[in-house]
């Protein structure tokens, strides 16, 4: 299946027991929300999936239960973060070979490389597999930014074809649709800013907080790619509170505490992250607790 980078593309969580063992029927549950909330795509593995502590062999299991789930219905992307260029090579061919229909590449992991280095990561890995590849440009979390000079060279890999966008600067939307045109689609990649950059032309959204809501995530892409920017503001007013969820380093916690609430997940996570306690969890509570109460009605 090959890739159109548009709509909204779910950074789907990761479900665990109890005992750290995979839930798969909790995880099954969750994907069938998002196909059935129409969602355009499935994100594997990403931040959110706690790529740092999944195996290879569990991230052949999630792959290959996803495609039994979304049954050829929408593309699954698998996120590769590594740290060696071997291995994220390897794992695009695992990628390939479990059956997913793209990457998602972040740039290499506990060492800062340059812009050379990066641009070499990149191109290295787009070499190795026809698999089409998203790249995941994340200065404020991963400390390396993708800049305008290397997507310049990382365009005469034609399989490099979209990059979530989660630069937190808005403008860098125009500045990459002023230099390159159409040739690199963008997805949004910061929950709070997804409508803003949608209205100034991004594509798509790869979201946090459609985990646990994906109706309100589609709804809000749907019409403001419709111009009905009204309906679509009053959605995103009511989200906002939640959305923030999505930009604090305890966002797996805080979304997985969201999915609980609403059915779609469980609280767990794998070490070294440790479930919300006390004043902490309660806060959060408030917030999706408070956001339940005024749930817009959509779809």
């Amino acid at each position: 299946m090959g890739i159109e980078w548009k709509g909204v593309f779910p950074a789907v969580t990761t479900k665990f027991t109890a005992n750290g063992e995979l839930d798969i029927d909790m995880f099954i549950k969750g994907i069938q929300a998002q196909v059935e909330a129409g969602v355009n795509g499935i994100v594997l593995g990403g931040t959110l999936g706690e790529a740092s502590v999944l195996t290879s062999a569990e991230k052949e299991i999630l792959v290959k239960t996803t495609l039994q789930v979304v049954d050829g219905k929408v593309p699954v992307v698998l996120n590769i973060a590594e740290g060696s260029t071997t291995v994220a090579v390897n794992e695009a061919l695992n990628a390939e070979k479990w059956g997913a229909a793209g990457l998602m590449l972040l740039p290499p992991m506990r060492y800062k490389s340059d812009h050379r280095e990066t641009v070499t990561y990149f191109k290295t890995i787009a070499a190795a597999t026809p698999l089409p590849i998203m790249i995941y440009n994340n200065p404020v979390d991963y400390k390396i930014e993708v800049t305008l000079d290397m997507f310049a060279e990382l365009a005469e890999s034609p399989t490099i074809q979209a990059v979530k966008e989660s630069t937190r600067d808005v403008t860098n939307v125009a500045r990459m649709i002023n230099r390159f045109g159409k040739r690199f689609n963008i997805l949004c990649g910061v929950d709070t800013i997804a409508m803003e950059e949608l209205l100034l032309g991004a594509d798509g959204w790869v979201a946090g907080l459609v985990c646990a809501f994906p109706k309100e995530t589609v709804a809000v892409y749907t019409l403001a790619k419709a111009g009905r920017i009204q309906e679509a503001t009053a959605i995103y007013r009511w989200f906002i509170p939640l959305l923030e969820l999505d930009i604090h380093p305890k966002l797996v916690q805080y979304i997985k505490l969201c999915e609980a609430k609403v059915g779609l997940g469980t609280e767990y996570v794998r070490a070294p992250r440790l479930t919300l306690v006390g004043d902490e969890r309660q806060r959060i509570l408030n917030i999706i607790q408070t956001a339940l109460e005024s749930r817009p009605v959509v779809g």
